[in-house]
């Protein structure tokens, strides 16, 4: 399996597409801090450690139904991956359906994600 940054957000992406917490897990390290900077309907967070990280997988699979989820472009520079992306899920709960743009940036050593910060704008469309 390839190391590289740009890979090991690849596979994250994969284990985040089929629901697998601990691939997920694996791609994260001990320290992992991941932060998303919120927006006016999905508020600020951040979440720390690899459970923190796990968690941050855990609630979004627990709360909303993917229907799309789409990397669009990778930047890579050094140990950091841009990735500009967007994606449409649905709230359990409700049924109302959210769209986002977003663009996550990654640091990643030793062939972990010590980092991720995500920017999104997100729109309710039903």
């Amino acid at each position: 399996m390839e190391n590289s940054p740009k890979a090991v957000v690849e596979n994250m992406f994969a284990a985040f597409g089929s629901g697998d917490l601990d691939k997920f897990a694996d791609t994260v390290s001990e320290d992992t801090v991941w932060i998303y900077h919120g927006t006016r309907i999905i508020p600020r967070s951040i979440f720390e450690k690899k459970e923190g990280a796990r968690n941050f997988l855990s609630n979004i699979l627990k709360l909303t139904e993917i229907i799309s989820f789409e990397p669009l472009q990778y930047i890579v520079e050094g140990k950091m991956v841009v990735v500009l992306g967007r994606e449409h899920q649905r709230i359990k709960r409700s049924g109302r359906e959210l769209k986002q743009k977003w663009v996550q940036v990654y640091t990643v050593e030793n062939g972990l994600i010590t980092r991720m910060e995500e920017f999104a704008s997100s729109e309710e469309v039903s």
